[in-house]
């Protein structure tokens, strides 16, 4: 029997990403020449440990990066309309799908507050792996030709397995807050689609220019549900390339009543005891897109 995507409400993804050496995600100065990154400490069977991560903002922006990257029209900011106010997008999420999929706030003073949830959900991609205190060594050497001298900073570094999500809600994307009417069927598959593309393609584009990272899934667990939950977010567990399938077709089993389809799709090689039937990392995509088309289809415009 063919699935019933009808009442489908959300797609959750979540992904696995080995970064080999980078410094993902700049924090605060912990001194004049020593650049940081963002981490968290939690309690281990080895002590305290803190664990690096990139935030959920970053992750929206690379997204957003690579939207414009693959030639999709955003929307630009929009100088505040008062002395110190925030600046905002052109709030059209009819016209732009980033104000569509990341949602917008325009609270100028005086003026009705214009404002779009985002329909699009994101976790910060945290590291498996903790923090070891790796630094990299660089020289600034700008300053010589004024007569000064080389500057040294350090950087730090951290190389290791990172976990994130995101979780689509289907029956929001194209409509709703922010909208007069309803974009069509296609559309909403269209944008969808785009952001599936843009995340399977991930990259980060703060500290590339000398620490080139790639940010794209090596491994995924998704699913279509009637509901919207990230059921995987917790539940993808490694412990050095091992990968607990058990664990994953668990989950299934605990939300099957929800459930309309699901697919893991990973990188051959780099991880172990993955589940029955997983797919490369390009198939898992196509069906999620697959999914996609057939719930704008059956739902309509």
């Amino acid at each position: 029997m063919a699935a019933d995507f009808s009442k489908a409400k959300a797609i959750t993804i979540t992904y696995l990403t080995p970064v080999s050496f980078a410094s993902l995600n700049g924090s605060d100065k912990e001194a004049d020449n020593i650049s940081s990154i963002k981490k968290l400490t939690r309690e281990t069977d080895n002590g305290v440990k803190e664990f690096p991560y990139v935030s959920s903002q970053a992750i929206r922006r690379a997204l957003r990066d690579q939207l414009a990257t693959m030639g999709y029209s955003l929307s630009e900011g929009v100088t505040a309309k008062e002395a110190k106010g925030a600046a905002t997008t052109q709030c059209n999420p009819a016209d732009y799908l980033d104000d569509d999929l990341f949602g917008f706030m325009d609270a100028a003073k005086g003026e009705k507050t214009r404002k779009r949830t985002s329909s699009v959900r994101v976790s910060p991609l945290v590291a498996q792996d903790a923090y070891q205190g790796d630094l990299d060594f660089g020289t600034n050497y700008m300053s010589v030709k004024a007569g000064g001298t080389p500057n040294i900073f350090e950087t730090e570094i951290h190389g290791g397995l990172y976990r994130g999500t995101i979780l689509i809600e289907l029956d929001r994307v194209g409509s709703g807050e922010g909208f007069k009417k309803d974009i069509d069927a296609k559309q909403k598959s269209d944008r969808v689609k785009a952001l599936l593309d843009a995340l399977q393609n991930l990259w980060s584009s703060g500290r590339q220019s000398r620490f080139l990272a790639d940010l794209s899934p090596k491994f995924v667990a998704a699913a279509i549900t009637t509901v919207k939950a990230p059921i995987f977010l917790e539940s993808v567990q490694v412990k050095g390339n091992t990968l607990s399938g058990t664990t994953l077709d668990e989950v299934l089993a605990d939300h099957k009543n929800v459930v309309i389809g699901s697919v893991f799709g990973s990188r051959t090689g780099l991880f172990q005891s993955t589940p029955d039937d997983t797919k490369t990392v390009g198939e898992a995509f196509f069906a999620i897109k697959k999914w996609v088309q057939e719930c704008y289809d059956q739902n309509g415009a």
